[in-house]
C-alpha cells in the first residue's frame, strides 16, 4: 500500500526465530509475563470469540505476538548483545498489556471488532522490531518502521495469517507502524541519526498519515474503510506514546532508559564527561517539550484512556525537572551523565515519598 525505495529482507535473528516453536525455546521462563498478558487479552475479548473462525484468528494472533516478542528480545532486549534500553520487549509487553488493556477497559469490547484489537495487539509487539536500519525517511515513513512493518506481515504468515487469508489485518498492520513513525528530522550532514531523541520528534506521522496516502496512494479516499483504518492507526500511536500516562515514577523510568538509549546511540557512556549536559538536557528541557509541546493524543480513545494520567503526571514532571537542576545546581556542575541521573532519580524518590505522605495524610 505505502511504497517505500528499498525492501528488507530477513536478518540472522529472524532466520534464527522462525516460528514460534523457536520462539518458545529461545524464552524460555521468560515467555511467563507476556502469556500471563496475553491471557488477560483473551479475557478481555472473551465476548467476540464465540465463533471458531473468531478463536482460530485469535490463536494465530497470540502466536505472532510470541514470535515477535522473542525477535525482539534477541535482537535489542535482554537476550541479544545490542541491548536498547528502551526499545526492547519489555516496551511491546508495556503496550501488550496495561496499554491495550486500558483501552479496552475505557471502551468495552465491542466498540472495536476482533480483528481490529488483533491489530492492536500485533502492532504492540511489532512495531518496534528493528531499530538499527540505516536512516532513510519517506513520505514521512522511517526505514526502522518500515522493515518493522514488513516483518511483523512476515510473522502473520508464518504464524498461519498470509495476506491472501486476512489482506485487511495486513493493511492495518503497514498503516499503524508506518503511523508510528515519529518524523525526526533528517540529521545534518556528519550527524548521526538518533532514534531515541525525542527532542527532534514531530509527533506520530500517524497524525499526517491522510496526507502521506494522498501523495502515495491518492485513491484511498474512495475506500469506504479506509477512515476506519486510519483511525485504528490513530490508537495505535496512542498506545506507543502513553508512557506519558504511566504512573509517575514509571514514567520517569521511561524517561530515563530513553535517556540511556539516546546517550548509547549517540556513542557516548553516561559515566564519561562529555554525557553530562546531553543527559541533563533531555530529563529536563527535553522531556518538558515533548510532553508539553509536542506531544498530544491522536484519537478519542487514546484521550479517554490516558488523558487524565497525562494531566497528573503534568505537574509532577515540571517539579521533577526543576527539583533535578537545583539539586545539581547546589552540587556544581555534573561530572557525567551518571551524576545527573543520579539527581534525577533523588529528585523522583523525594517526590515519591511528598506523594505517599499526602496520600496517607488523606
Amino acid at each position: 500500500m505505502l511504497e517505500f525505495p528499498r525492501a528488507f529482507p530477513a536478518d540472522a535473528v529472524e532466520r534464527e526465530i522462525a516460528d514460534v516453536a523457536a520462539a518458545r525455546a529461545v524464552l524460555g521462563a521468560r515467555l511467563a509475563p507476556l502469556d500471563a498478558a496475553l491471557a488477560r487479552r483473551r479475557d478481555d475479548f472473551a465476548a467476540l470469540l464465540g465463533d471458531r473462525s473468531a478463536a482460530a484468528l485469535y490463536a494465530c494472533v497470540e502466536d505472532a505476538v510470541r514470535l515477535a516478542y522473542a525477535r525482539l528480545a534477541r535482537r535489542h532486549g535482554r537476550l541479544g548483545g545490542d541491548f536498547h534500553a528502551y526499545h526492547n520487549e519489555q516496551h511491546a509487553l508495556d503496550l501488550c498489556d496495561g496499554r491495550l488493556g486500558r483501552v479496552c477497559a475505557t471502551l468495552g469490547a465491542h466498540a472495536l471488532a476482533l480483528r481490529d484489537w488483533c491489530a492492536l495487539l500485533v502492532f504492540g509487539a511489532g512495531h518496534d522490531l528493528r531499530q538499527r536500519e540505516a536512516p532513510l525517511l519517506h513520505a514521512g515513513i522511517g526505514a526502522n518502521e518500515r522493515a518493522s512493518a514488513e516483518e511483523t506481515q512476515r510473522i502473520l504468515t508464518a504464524c498461519g495469517v498470509p495476506p491472501e487469508r486476512d489482506p485487511e489485518l495486513h493493511l492495518v498492520i503497514e498503516i499503524a507502524i508506518a503511523g508510528s513513525t515519529f518524523d525526526a528530522r533528517v540529521p545534518r550532514p556528519g550527524q548521526a541519526y538518533n532514534a531515541a531523541d525525542l527532542v527532534q520528534s514531530g509527533g506520530a506521522l500517524a497524525d499526517r498519515l491522510d496526507r502521506t496516502l494522498d501523495a502515495l496512494a491518492p485513491r484511498w479516499r474512495a475506500d469506504a474503510h479506509f477512515a476506519h483504518r486510519l483511525g485504528l492507526a490513530r490508537i495505535a500511536a496512542d498506545l506507543d506514546t502513553a508512557n506519558v500516562a504511566e504512573p509517575f515514577a514509571r514514567f520517569a523510568q521511561s524517561g530515563e532508559d530513553l535517556c540511556r538509549e539516546r546517550e548509547m546511540l549517540a556513542g557516548r557512556s553516561t559515566a564519561a564527561a562529555d554525557s553530562a549536559l546531553p543527559v541533563l538536557g533531555f530529563l529536563t528541557d527535553g522531556q518538558h517539550r515533548f510532553f508539553f509541546e509536542l506531544h498530544r493524543f491522536l484519537s478519542e480513545a487514546g484521550r479517554a484512556a490516558f488523558g487524565a494520567g497525562k494531566q497528573a503526571n503534568a505537574p509532577k514532571l515540571k517539579a521533577l525537572a526543576a527539583g533535578t537542576r537545583a539539586r545539581l545546581a547546589v552540587r556544581g556542575r555534573p561530572a557525567s551523565g551518571d551524576d545527573v541521573i543520579a539527581a534525577y532519580r533523588a529528585t523522583l524518590a523525594d517526590l515519591c515519598e511528598v506523594e505517599r505522605g499526602a496520600g496517607g495524610a488523606a
